[in-house]
């Protein structure tokens, strides 16, 4: 393990820590939106290439 990658790990947990539920909501959220943009792309090249 680098020392960069404890770093990382380290500044995670603390971020996890310090913002609980609050992060896991906002991933939620992100994820919500990243679904979104996902099937409205798929609906929009459907309607394009005619199906």
């Amino acid at each position: 393990m680098t020392t960069q990658l404890v770093g990382d790990l380290l500044i995670l947990a603390l971020a996890a820590h310090v913002f609980g539920a609050d992060a896991l909501a906002l991933l939620r959220r992100l994820a919500a939106v990243g679904v979104r943009a996902g099937v409205s792309e798929m609906t929009r090249h459907q309607r394009g290439d005619g199906w």
